[in-house]
């Protein structure tokens, strides 16, 4: 639902506030500019009209103290004018400053089932392109509103004295003027609006493209992708002409305002003047003014694309910020510094967000201290939540999971985290380099240890043989490496961890035989001593676990180790004996 304009600017309240001091100097020199421009007119007229009445009154010393005053006026003008375009714009840009780092931080507390349906095209360009416009927004708008209105009163309280009709009769042209170009306004907003979409879809789409480059191009779908693209593209294209075209009707409207002032001026301005009920000094002051209306009116109009882009940010921007967290510490959450690694399924009830289907019905199970635990199932069994589960990436629906006998949600979400250890078949590695990708899993460990946990993911030959060693580039998510490598740089960053509780999600699955039979001896001598969960897909990888878990429809159906489970003759012995892959 689309925020009013007026909450969108109380939203904004909070980060003027932290900048005070600033804003209101700003404000300050945006008085002092607006002075200094509007005296000339008055100076002017007391010269034309002093001109005309006595010549002789236009003395040296009086054209000298007229000029040292102007030349004051001017250097206030352009000291504030300096402040302004300077430390004016730095209070915006800090303002977008804080407010990035307030939604990426508010983006890192969101639960994997947000990021389970957001694009991320959609959220890089609410954090980047949309803040951009803030900026701006955030120095401009205060200023030109305030100079406006300036303007506008002192203006009027001038001229009203020198010609009230006249006066009055130009002055109703403004709020009429306003009144009309409302509706224009207001379909601008809306394109803009449309437009911030549009472009996080074409973000997302071009993102989508571009990361799978390698997939489009093996199955020759380049003209696939690039329809797909000009659809999107053409959208854009539409949606940008309404907001042009709505523009066009906003600025022709101030355009045919321009034309009726003028004309007042020019047509009762010289009747007024052949009465006598205007001097010619007035007359040229009236000129001036009317022509700072006009141009203040004509900031305005070319500073609305600008408030319109502002307004329709911060309103994306609010949208992100009253997303609630579903997955945060409890009020009282105990932290704890090192856990032992018991875990007990107590009754676990679990559904993914938006879909009734349960993934886990009643489920329990207990995993001693130290135990070596291995599920297996077919897809949509539920093996993956369970590891998804324990570490709190999801909340179950019902029931609780206990860790050495505390509720995880009695636990803060990082002690928690930090005593678990997880490697999964989806590595991903950062663009850096391979130090720091390891060292990812402890950020103050030394070089030294850094290498040793590369020894003991069996990663370190492989690593000094490339040509920068640990200082090599890895390249975007880890393109420069291959799969065996960067899951034993993935084991290595868990081995520097040294956590309590260990999840291997299907870790080898992805890997050739060679490069499986390599991570497979890491990953050994990773879970010594941990309690480890192991999803398989492979059963030979599982045959060593101290139990097995069959799981098929949200529970199990099978438990036991290797020799047990192979002398019941169930669903565990028909599957091994069938090629040892999960296929039912």
């Amino acid at each position: 639902m689309e925020r009013g304009r007026f909450y969108l600017l109380r939203r904004m309240t909070p980060y003027f506030m932290k900048h005070k001091g600033i804003l209101l100097f700003d404000l300050f020199c945006a008085g002092l500019t607006t002075a200094s421009e509007m005296i000339l007119p008055i100076m002017l007229r007391k010269v034309t009209n002093l001109g005309i009445r006595d010549i002789g009154a236009l003395t040296g010393t009086f054209i000298l103290k007229l000029a040292i005053f102007y030349l004051i006026l001017k250097v206030i003008d352009i000291s504030a004018s300096y402040f302004m375009a300077s430390i004016g714009h730095i209070m915006g840009a800090k303002i977008e400053t804080n407010m990035r780092s307030d939604i990426y931080r508010h983006l890192q507390e969101q639960s994997n089932s947000f990021f389970d349906e957001a694009k991320i095209g959609h959220i890089m360009s609410r954090i980047t392109n949309d803040l951009f416009e803030v900026t701006e927004f955030a120095h401009h708008c205060p200023e030109e509103y305030f100079i406006g209105l300036l303007k506008i009163i002192v203006s009027f309280l001038i001229l009203v004295r020198m010609n009230t009709l006249l006066t009055v009769l130009i002055f109703l042209m403004i709020p009429i003027m306003v009144v009309m170009a409302t509706f224009f306004r207001r379909r601008m907003r809306r394109a803009q609006a449309n437009q911030r979409k549009q472009i996080g879809n074409l973000n997302a789409s071009i993102e989508d493209s571009l990361t799978g480059i390698r997939i489009v191009k093996s199955f020759a779908n380049e003209d696939m992708e690039r329809n797909k693209f000009e659809r999107e593209n053409r959208h854009f294209l539409n949606i940008k002409k309404d907001y042009y075209k709505s523009m066009a009707g906003f600025v022709t409207v101030t355009k045919v305002f321009d034309g009726f002032m003028y004309f007042i001026l020019l047509v009762l301005g010289a009747v007024f003047m052949m009465q006598g009920k205007i001097q010619p000094g007035d007359m040229i002051a009236y000129a001036m003014y009317v022509s700072m209306l006009l141009a203040t009116v004509k900031r305005i109009v070319e500073f609305t694309e600008q408030f319109q882009r502002g307004m329709t940010g911060i309103e994306r921007f609010d949208e992100i910020m009253r997303l609630k967290t579903e997955i945060k510490d409890r009020p009282g959450a105990k932290a704890v510094s090192r856990l032992h690694g018991e875990i007990v399924f107590d009754k676990v009830n679990f559904h993914y967000k938006n879909d009734d289907v349960p993934v886990l019905k009643n489920f329990s199970l207990h995993i001693p201290q130290g135990k070596n635990i291995a599920i297996v199932g077919p897809s949509g069994s539920g093996k993956t939540t369970i590891c998804n589960l324990i570490p709190r990436f999801y909340d179950v629906t019902d029931g609780r999971i206990l860790v050495d006998g505390h509720d995880v949600r009695d636990l803060t979400l990082k002690s928690l985290r930090d005593n678990i250890g997880i490697v999964q078949q989806d590595i991903y590695l950062f663009s850096g380099s391979i130090r720091d990708n390891i060292a990812y899993g402890r950020q103050d460990a030394t070089p030294e240890e850094v290498e040793e946990a590369a020894k003991l993911a069996g990663a370190y030959d492989f690593i000094m043989a490339l040509p920068q060693g640990f200082d090599t580039y890895v390249g975007e998510r880890g393109v420069m490496l291959s799969g065996g490598q960067k899951q034993r740089i993935s084991i290595a960053r868990v081995f520097l961890k040294n956590p309590p509780v260990l999840i291997l999600d299907e870790a080898t699955s992805a890997l050739d035989n060679r490069s499986e039979q390599i991570v497979q001896e890491s990953v050994e001598l990773l879970s010594e001593g941990r309690t480890t969960l192991t999803i398989a897909h492979r059963l030979t990888t599982v045959r060593d676990a101290d139990e097995i878990i069959v799981m098929n429809d949200g529970g199990i159906v099978e438990r036991g180790n290797h020799e047990t489970l192979m002398a019941a003759k169930g669903a565990y012995y028909d599957l091994y004996t069938k090629g040892g892959m999960l296929t039912f």
